[in-house]
């Protein structure tokens, strides 16, 4: 049975991480300076929630179920990802919610990563 990857956080609680993976949203190629520091306030309200910045994406391919490669991610394709460590599902969604690329058209979505075995 699979369970959350839990830590705990300065004052004991237990945490979870969470895989944010974010779709649209502003083109990740080159952003400009204000893009940059709308993202960097972001990671520094969320301070200690920050396990891995993550980065944005760049080329992609897709392999199918007979190990057929094609180019592309297909239909909403993920732009980038970071890693945050919340108490819940609830929490992350949260922190979350305060994502730059959301005022850009992006979305988010959220996986809690589950340690396997």
């Amino acid at each position: 049975m699979c369970e959350p990857e839990i830590e705990s956080n300065q004052e004991g609680d237990e945490v979870a991480r969470f895989v944010l993976m974010f779709h649209g949203g502003e083109a990740p190629g080159e952003p400009s300076q204000e893009v940059m520091d709308r993202w960097m306030a972001w990671f520094e309200a969320l301070g200690d929630a920050v396990v891995d910045m993550g980065s944005p994406f760049g080329d992609t391919a897709t392999i199918d179920s007979e190990g057929t490669p094609s180019p592309g991610a297909g239909p909403d394709p993920a732009t980038g990802y970071t890693i945050i460590a919340a108490p819940s599902l609830h929490d992350a969604v949260v922190l979350a919610k305060g994502c730059p690329g959301l005022g850009a058209g992006g979305s988010v979505k959220l996986y809690e990563a589950v340690r396997a075995g």
